[in-house]
């Protein structure tokens, strides 16, 4: 394989989103979709990719960077979107991709077959990717006389009702020769109704000049495009699909896959079983042989092998747990470290800690660590032993082997191996409840 370049078109806001948020920018899989189709052209070349934005859209800009940015200042079609990237690209001979920030769900594959044939023995000077969805509507058709050799692509308003009964329909992603892709894109004109310079005349160009153009088919799926919080949602259902099958095939039980959502990075460990209504955000890894139960949340944390989440269970980001650990049913752990072994067992709070190996956290333990302005440190000593329903205010620490009674408030550091009790005394007056509830009978009466 030669090298290749990669021109992504990411101008358009997006009116059908509805969103002060550019289109592209919209989260699918806890990543913003430009940013799966970047991930992707990293794999098959080590070229910056271009991105062609509008004006004002320094937050895209942001996002693709390293990637180089181009403005289009007024949007007149997808041939004039490219145009200008073509300062970019001179003295580059290798294959351009043009690919479309808002298809985020195209593959590796798809795309390193279609660089194959733009660089077979044909020489095509373009290879356009095309689709034969149930239902064509109104996309571009794909002409040709032949099994894989393009003659031309008519929009469907400009189409003859025999074009339009073809199934083979225009993606828009194109692989096209760099040596020319000049001289094809200043040749397009916008005598159109639309006025609008069409990236699609390409071809017909390209046949003119006596150059071969192809096509391959590729799977629909992989083609949505994103335009709509509707087409949003089919294109999570999608890619999750794809993960949950990728993570069974990594040797993971799923019990219910389509009850359990994945982040663009999630990791899991071989023999990790996950029970149903589990939702993975960004930056979790969960080692081998973990169990993540019933109804938990998952975010920027890592779970040691062989460890027992939830259910009912959040972890939070920061929340870094050893081997063997278990966090209970209503359990919430952020910005923690928990050593081999550590049991927090059910409805305990856990920020801002360190916890050591073997130790066994209570249930309706807090840590208080914030104040209202400050975040404080708590740090339970190996094998200590925190009793039911304790506060551990922070800036605190309890020794190794310690024991905290239940009910207790702990502001002072508690020594290795000492016992801490702190509780109001305790006063018990008999019969005072019946004489209450007397009291209020004879006022209500």
């Amino acid at each position: 394989m030669t090298a290749v370049k990669s021109v992504i078109l990411a101008a358009g806001m997006g009116s059908r989103m509805k969103s002060k948020k550019p289109k592209v920018l919209h989260a699918l899989g806890g990543q913003p979709m430009i940013s799966h189709l970047m991930g992707t052209v990293s794999k098959i070349s080590a070229e910056t990719p271009i991105v062609v934005i509008s004006p004002d859209m320094a937050d895209v800009a942001k996002v693709v960077a390293p990637a180089k940015t181009v403005v289009q200042p007024t949007a007149e079609g997808t041939g004039h979107a490219v145009s200008f990237a073509l300062d970019e690209l001179d003295g580059f001979a290798g294959t351009v991709l043009i690919l479309y920030g808002d298809t985020p769900l195209i593959s590796e594959e798809t795309l390193t077959q279609m660089i194959n044939v733009r660089e077979g023995a044909d020489n095509p000077a373009v290879v356009v990717l095309g689709f034969e969805p149930e239902d064509p509507l109104e996309y571009g058709r794909l002409v040709s006389s032949s099994d894989d050799e393009l003659d031309a692509i008519v929009e469907f308003a400009d189409a003859s009702e025999q074009v339009r009964k073809s199934r083979l329909c225009n993606s828009g992603v194109m692989a096209i020769d760099g040596a020319v892709i000049r001289e094809l894109i200043e040749a397009i004109g916008n005598d159109n109704a639309k006025g609008e310079y069409y990236l699609t005349d390409v071809v017909e160009i390209a046949r003119k000049a006596d150059r071969t153009c192809k096509f391959v088919i590729g799977d629909e799926l992989e083609l949505l495009g994103v335009n709509s919080r509707v087409q949003l949602a089919e294109a999570e259902k999608i890619i999750q699909r794809i993960w949950r099958l990728a993570a069974m095939d990594s040797g993971v039980t799923l019990i219910d896959p389509d009850t359990v959502f994945f982040s663009y990075d999630t990791e899991l460990g071989q023999d990790v079983l996950v029970e149903p209504n589990v939702f993975f955000g960004p930056g979790v890894k969960v080692g081998a042989e973990a169990r993540i139960k019933a109804n938990s949340h998952l975010e920027g944390c890592h779970v040691g092998s062989g460890s027992q989440i939830g259910p009912f269970a959040r972890l939070r980001p920061g929340a870094n747990l050893g081997t063997d650990v278990k966090i209970g049913n209503f359990v919430e752990v952020k910005k923690s470290d928990l050593a081999e072994g550590v049991k927090v067992s059910h409805l305990s709070y856990i920020g801002d800690a360190t916890i050591g190996s073997e130790a066994n956290i209570g249930a309706g333990t807090i840590t208080c660590n914030y104040d209202g302005y400050d975040k404080y440190q708590t740090t339970i000593g190996a094998g200590a032993f925190i009793g039911s329903n304790t506060a551990l205010v922070a800036p605190v620490s309890v020794g190794k082997g310690a024991i905290v009674g239940a009910g207790s408030t702990v502001t002072k550091t508690v020594e290795d191996d000492a016992l801490i009790v702190e509780r109001a005394n305790e006063v018990q007056k008999p019969g005072w409840a019946s004489r209450f509830r007397a009291l209020k009978a004879r006022l209500k009466s």
